[in-house]
């Protein structure tokens, strides 16, 4: 039997609710498929270590992390804790740490997920953004010059090598070339005049090699609108760190709410362990009452069996998400339910259970 090692970092605010509740999944789908399992091992680190122990996790704990197949993240972020601290110091080390340079997003208008655009179909609103994940935007190089004093000045450096920049789009190509779909980049080429010009210039080149994929280019401005006015538009999209970070949360809103927002972190060589979490943040205002969604939890659980060869597993977990929203039975108030957020993730069990009985 394979046994799938799984690094737990619940984290912050609503972490530990929602990750309780995927963790419930994966052990069901474990049960259900009967040739393979998961163990999992629980990390304490997030804020609430950090005002502790002044650290945000342990100084050896990427060389902890190493041993295992994949990391189930909760939430990052709790006040107290200066923003840029919580998630340099762990998402974003974790991230850089273990080169997980594809960040993948999906935003999929699942059956019974509600959606704000008017007459919007199923069909529409269904893509997958690959963000890169390494550099970009969210390099962290820069300088603070003159701090304090009239003359103060910062710069902040977007770093895009061509190692980086290359990787990401030709990984994106790969996808489109598989599914057989449209392939659109979305860059600010004619503003940023250095690295958006220069990622425009890779994906041209990039696809050459790629003749039988379908591509389309938009400044992100544009983007954003046609996400609202036409979301049809789009089926694979590629995007630098920090257009990928807020094209995703419009996409969530588009396709059902933060609740639904899934990402994966990955290694795609398979040499460092990849990571998966809900992106809705951690929320502390509603933190401890039993009312988070842990729907984006476990669909990020989908994702994770995707990544490791779990596909149809991955499906029905989606499936199993789908029939928890048609029903209606039990959901959590942001969905317009009064279930709790144990409540929702029994059901999902529950339907698990059926579906696969």
């Amino acid at each position: 039997m394979k046994i799938y090692k799984i690094a737990v970092i619940a984290g912050d605010g609503i972490g530990p609710e929602v990750l309780a509740e995927g963790v419930k999944v994966l052990k069901a789908v474990a049960q259900l498929a009967g040739d393979f399992n998961f163990e999992f091992t629980y990390f304490p680190w997030g804020c609430e270590y950090y005002l502790k122990h002044g650290k945000m996790m342990d100084e050896d704990g990427l060389d902890t992390l190493k041993a295992f197949d994949a990391i189930y993240l909760g939430a990052v972020g709790y006040p107290g804790v200066p923003d840029h601290i919580s998630l340099c110091d762990l998402l974003l080390k974790i991230r850089k740490g273990f080169d997980q340079y594809v960040n993948l997003r999906p935003i999929q208008l699942l059956e019974g997920a509600p959606c704000p655009l008017k007459d919007s179909r199923r069909d529409q609103i269904d893509m997958l953004v690959v963000r890169e994940n390494s550099e970009g935007e969210y390099a962290g190089a820069g300088e603070w010059l003159f701090r304090g004093q009239p003359e103060e000045v910062v710069l902040q450096t977007g770093v895009f090598s061509r190692k980086g920049t290359e990787r990401i789009i030709r990984y994106a190509y790969e996808i489109a070339r598989k599914t057989k779909k449209t392939l659109t980049s979305i860059s600010k080429g004619n503003a940023l005049v250095y690295s958006m010009v220069f990622w425009d210039q890779v994906f041209a080149e990039v696809g050459r090699e790629y003749p039988d994929v379908v591509t389309h280019s938009y400044l992100v401005d544009a983007a954003c609108m046609f996400f609202v006015k036409e979301p049809e538009r789009f089926q694979i999209v590629v995007t630098s760190n920090l257009f990928g970070d807020i094209i995703t949360d419009l996409g969530a809103a588009i396709a059902g709410g933060m609740g639904l927002a899934a990402g994966a972190n990955i290694n795609p060589e398979g040499k460092y362990p990849s990571m998966f979490e809900p992106i809705h943040g951690s929320a502390p205002d509603i933190a401890g009452q039993g009312i988070a969604n842990p729907l984006a939890s476990i669909w990020s659980v989908s994702q994770m069996l995707d990544f490791f060869g779990q596909e149809e597993w991955g499906k029905v977990v989606l499936q199993a998400i789908e029939q928890v929203m048609v029903e209606k039975k039990s959901l959590t108030r942001d969905m317009g339910g009064t279930a709790n957020t144990q409540e929702v993730g029994n059901e999902v069990v529950s339907i698990l259970s059926k579906i696969c009985g």
